[in-house]
């Protein structure tokens, strides 16, 4: 892993690795001449100031491309490995039980992409809660300054591995 010192380490599974390297690899190859061939096809009928499929295949194409950027910025700064120790402590990859100014909320520690299409609310380890709660142990009682700028008051209730289904 070559990552510069001040970017940071993005926790994931073997399962989300391979995912999301897979969908790299489609998206840089088949997905990518998929595109080229759409907008070919859309340049092929003409005037392209009133083309809707042409528009709509480069929009694709934008969008494809910064996802393509975006994969492999995040693969580069991975970590891969096991689910952390189930020692009750607040780190990349647990679940998390946390009453959070008074509202009991579980979430996932970690990536979006390790939570892949499931509806888990995920909270990164850059967010303001993710960096108040990182190392926190379960019973711990501390509080964070939210973007509106109010003090949140946050009691860790549980953190266990998190485990993909």
């Amino acid at each position: 892993m070559s990552t510069n010192s001040n970017e940071p380490v993005v926790w994931l599974t073997q399962e989300a690795f391979d995912r999301l390297q897979n969908e790299l690899t489609f998206l840089s190859g088949p997905g990518r001449a998929e595109i080229v061939a759409r907008i070919e096809q859309a340049r092929s009928e003409g005037d392209l100031k009133e083309n809707g499929g042409y528009h709509a295949a480069r929009e694709e194409q934008g969008k494809a491309e910064a996802r393509i950027l975006y994969l492999k910025d995040l693969l580069r700064r991975a970590n891969v490995g096991e689910a952390p120790a189930d020692d009750g402590i607040v780190e990349p990859g647990m679940m998390v039980v946390a009453s959070i100014a008074g509202d009991e909320t579980t979430f996932l520690f970690g990536s979006r992409e390790v939570a892949g299409d499931t509806d888990l609310e995920v909270y990164s380890e850059q967010s303001p809660i993710g960096v108040a709660v990182h190392g926190a142990k379960v019973g711990d009682k501390l509080s964070y300054v939210a973007p509106n700028g109010r003090d949140i008051k946050v009691e860790i209730i549980s953190a266990k591995p998190y485990e993909a289904s």
